[in-house]
């Protein structure tokens, strides 16, 4: 059943997210991707709904900053990605509170500390179940509300690591889970060609405050082999999920937008 062409013409209203109700999973930080992602979104009139973990003060701190910001309805939801029955009560609490979902933003993520004969068995399972499991929830979740509503676009945080493994740090955990939710995307484009359009994003570096612990040696070793020489910002990721989430992007599906400085090229 093919997706029909938007009526708007000029490039402006569509990108235009007025209407439209957007949830963001991941973005209680104050400077990450997923809150970035959030910006974005509100600054072209959607609606958001977004998430946190255990950080409750940043989440509700950004939600507040939303609203404020952008004039747009916002609020921050708890949601443990890593366990199903968190992500299905989410939806359902957006749809009661916002009426629809047009767009879910899967953003939430772990990082690995170790590779595999250093690391425990406990930190390979967690790293699996919260990057690609936790996906996977997200997935299962909204795209049930999804078929109901005959439209949505999902977006996957995934990594440039999905495409490459790292050096020099050892992250193999990571690195699986990454490549699993680029195809992820692409597989759930063709499950769910009739009523959703499945997209993934690979960043590359991005400074998040994240890696503020890594040796200043790692670091400028990982510039040496970025083109561009640098890490990149958050806010320069918030294009490509407005772009994903709006209908600019109406015949793009299955694709992975790799934003990693060049880094992948080499």
């Amino acid at each position: 059943m093919p997706v029909n062409v938007p009526k708007a013409e000029a490039l402006k209203d569509l990108l235009s997210l007025k209407g439209k109700v957007v949830i963001i999973t991941g973005a209680s930080g104050p400077r990450g991707m997923g809150i970035e992602a959030a910006r974005g979104c509100a600054e072209m009139g959607a609606d958001v709904a977004i998430t946190y973990a255990s950080r409750a003060e940043g989440g509700l701190k950004n939600a507040e900053e939303l609203s404020k910001t952008y004039g747009v309805k916002a609020k921050a939801y708890k949601c443990q990605v890593d366990k199903y029955e968190s992500v299905e009560q989410l939806v359902k609490d957006v749809k009661a509170e916002f009426g629809k979902v047009d767009a879910f933003i899967a953003n939430a993520g772990a990082t690995a500390d170790a590779g595999v004969l250093d690391g425990t068995v406990e930190a390979w399972n967690k790293v699996i179940q919260v990057d690609l499991n936790g996906t996977f929830h997200c997935a299962k979740a909204v795209g049930h509300l999804f078929k109901e509503q005959g439209h949505g676009s999902f977006v996957i945080t995934s990594s440039m690591s999905g495409h490459i493994a790292n050096f020099p740090q050892e992250q193999t955990s990571y690195n699986v889970a990454k490549s699993g939710c680029i195809h992820m995307a692409r597989s759930l484009a063709n499950e769910w060609r009739d009523f959703a359009r499945v997209n993934s994003i690979s960043p590359g570096y991005i400074d998040t405050g994240l890696s503020d612990f890594v040796p200043a040696e790692t670091q400028k070793l990982w510039h040496s082999m970025i083109p561009l020489g640098r890490d990149g910002e958050a806010k320069e990721l918030k294009g490509a999920y407005v772009y994903f989430v709006s209908d600019a992007s109406t015949y793009t599906t299955g694709a992975d937008l790799v934003i990693d400085g060049g880094y992948t090229c080499r």
